[in-house]
């Protein structure tokens, strides 16, 4: 899944208190921003250790490297449209990690803003890590020396 729309109108900030523990009950989330003018962005510890990242701070492709090889491309689109107009935007995808064969969903949901000046803005959103990961690729299961490109 893949979507995202220019941003027409402010949102409400925040989640109510009461949804946080039914939210809590089946995923963990973490928030993340970047600042446009540098392409940074900076990422919780969760995100840091299931990207298989060294340290918070990272580009765009190395953020996706993990990500399902088939998704990678549209990803890539979906975050240079959102980096191009103020936008809010969702996708979902699978990390895989090549060191134990597991394969976690991904959900994220976000928006850009302060595009109006050139090399300028802010993109942030928050990560959903569901509480379960799928079953190991076959890839890795049959060759434990096999890892994804």
């Amino acid at each position: 899944m893949f979507k995202i729309a220019r941003s027409t109108s402010p949102r409400s900030q925040g989640v109510g208190k009461d949804d946080l523990p039914m939210l809590s009950q089946f995923c963990v989330s973490e928030a993340w921003s970047g600042d446009l003018s540098t392409g940074l962005l900076k990422l919780g510890e969760r995100a840091v250790s299931m990207h298989g990242l060294d340290s918070g701070e990272c580009g765009l492709l190395n953020l996706v490297r993990r990500y399902d090889p088939n998704d990678r491309a549209k990803l890539l689109e979906l975050f240079e449209q959102a980096t191009t107009h103020s936008s809010s935007f969702c996708f979902s995808t699978i990390i895989h990690n090549p060191l134990n064969g597991r394969r976690q969903p991904l959900f994220c949901i976000g928006e850009s803003t302060g595009l109006e000046r050139k090399y300028s803005g802010t993109i942030y959103g928050v990560f959903l890590f569901p509480h379960f990961t799928l079953q190991q690729d076959a890839a890795v299961a049959a060759n434990p020396g096999y890892t994804h490109q």
